[in-house]
C-alpha cells in the first residue's frame, strides 16, 4: 500500500511538470504578443489616453511576474483579458487622437481672424483707459478704484496675448485660440466696469 501511495503522488508529479513544461511556451509566447501589440501602440496612448495606459501596463506587469514565477497557468488566465484590454485601449487612444487632431484643425481656421479681432477689440479699450487716466475729471459710475482695476486687467490682457501668440508660434493653435478667447471674456468686464458699451468705448476714444 505504502509502495501503491509513493508511486501515485509520483505519478501525479510527474503529470504536474509535464502539464507546466506543456504551459511554458504557450505562457511565454502570450506575454511576448502582449509585449508587441502594447509596444506598437505606446506612444500614441501615452500620450492621449496616459491614464489607461498605465493600467495596462501594470496588467502587463504583473503577468510578467507570473511567468518569471513559473505560475503559467495564471499568465494563461490573464492574457485573454490583457489582450482585450490593448485592444480597447487603442480604440480610445485612436478615438482621441482624430477628436485632437480635428480640434486643432478648427482652432487653427479660428485662429486667423482673431489676430485681427482681438487688437480692435483691445485697442480702444487701453486708449479710452488711457484718456480716463489723463482726465481731472472721471464720469459719471466710474471711479478711481474700477479705473485702477481695468488698467490692471489690461495688463492681463496683454500677457495673454502674449501667451496666445507664443502658443500659435509653436503650432498649438488650440491653447492659442483658448487664451484670445479668454481674453475677450475680461475685456468685455473691463468696458462693463468703466460703465460703457464696447461701441461707446470706441467712439469716446476717437473723440479724445
Amino acid at each position: 500500500m505504502k509502495k501503491l501511495t509513493i508511486w501515485l503522488l509520483a505519478t501525479l508529479a510527474a503529470g504536474a511538470l509535464v502539464g507546466c513544461a506543456n504551459q511554458k511556451a504557450p505562457a511565454e509566447q502570450a506575454v511576448a504578443s502582449a509585449e508587441t501589440s502594447l509596444g506598437a501602440i505606446r506612444d500614441m496612448a501615452q500620450k492621449y489616453v496616459p491614464d489607461q495606459l498605465q493600467t495596462i501596463e501594470d496588467q502587463l506587469k504583473a503577468m510578467k511576474d507570473n511567468l518569471a514565477n513559473r505560475d503559467y497557468r495564471a499568465v494563461l488566465i490573464s492574457a485573454p483579458i490583457l489582450t482585450s484590454g490593448i485592444a480597447s485601449l487603442k480604440d480610445a487612444a485612436e478615438a482621441r487622437k482624430v477628436h485632437a487632431e480635428t480640434a486643432l484643425a478648427k482652432a487653427k481656421d479660428d485662429w486667423g481672424p482673431l489676430t485681427t479681432e482681438v487688437p480692435k477689440i483691445v485697442g480702444p479699450i487701453r486708449s479710452r483707459v488711457d484718456a480716463l487716466a489723463r482726465s481731472r475729471h472721471l464720469p459719471k459710475g466710474v471711479t478711481k478704484e474700477s479705473l485702477a482695476s481695468a488698467r490692471s486687467g489690461l495688463d492681463s490682457i496683454r500677457v495673454t496675448w502674449v501667451e496666445a501668440q507664443n502658443a500659435a508660434a509653436m503650432g498649438d493653435f488650440v491653447t492659442a485660440v483658448g487664451k484670445a478667447q479668454e481674453l475677450k471674456v475680461d475685456a468685455a468686464d473691463i468696458v462693463r466696469s468703466l460703465g460703457v458699451t464696447a461701441t461707446e468705448s470706441r467712439d469716446r476714444t476717437a473723440g479724445s
